[in-house]
């Protein structure tokens, strides 16, 4: 048996990466557009927590198609709590390392629960690039873990496969120089 490629540590940085800029967040922000168009600001933080959600009930054993991805605003505790509720239930779903090799349904289609994470962890590092972008708070967002969702994204995401049931626009042209989220961006359709 192979071994099933592990991205959890990455994904943990991922959320770490995006707790820092729901932090940042104020009333104010949250009717701003975001890159990803069909999203203001408070619609994308609703549709992130609510994919870390899925994604811990896909850990827990449950399937994608059952829950929708996204939440209603938070009660007044606010953003960053609901994230972290979101991110204790993600941990503890996918802390077992059997997991990584068990079926998962992910919204792809059945897939080892490897697989899922980093599905979740390259769709996570882009919407945070979102969020920073809408915020234009010129947060420095870490490189090693836009390398890593680049990657998978290339993979899973070829450019010819898009369209149709594929959530995500054809791949944007990017300046040669440009950098990796940039790249990341333009691959997952979004115009920086």
């Amino acid at each position: 048996m192979s071994a099933v490629q592990d991205a959890r540590p990455q994904y943990l940085l991922a959320l770490d990466q995006v707790e820092k800029l729901f932090v940042a967040i104020t009333p104010a922000d949250l009717d701003r557009p975001t890159p990803c168009t069909e999203f203001t600001l408070r619609r994308l933080l609703n549709h992130v927590v609510g994919g870390i959600h899925r994604f811990a009930y896909m850990g827990e054993g449950g399937r994608s198609e059952d829950v929708v991805a996204a939440i209603e605003d938070p009660a007044d505790d606010g953003w960053p709590a609901a994230l972290g509720r979101a991110r204790a239930r993600a941990v503890a779903a996918w802390a077992d390392d059997a997991k990584l090799g068990r079926p998962t349904a992910a919204p792809w289609g059945e897939v080892p629960g490897g697989a899922a994470v980093g599905g979740y962890l390259m769709e996570l590092v882009t919407h945070t690039w979102d969020i920073a972008t809408s915020l234009g708070s010129g947060f420095v967002l870490d490189d090693a873990l836009a390398h890593t969702a680049l990657g998978i994204a290339q993979a899973v995401l070829p450019t010819e496969q898009r369209g149709g049931d594929v959530p995500f626009g054809p791949a944007q042209p990017v300046a040669e120089d440009a950098d990796v989220h940039a790249r990341l961006a333009a691959w997952m359709g979004r115009t920086a």
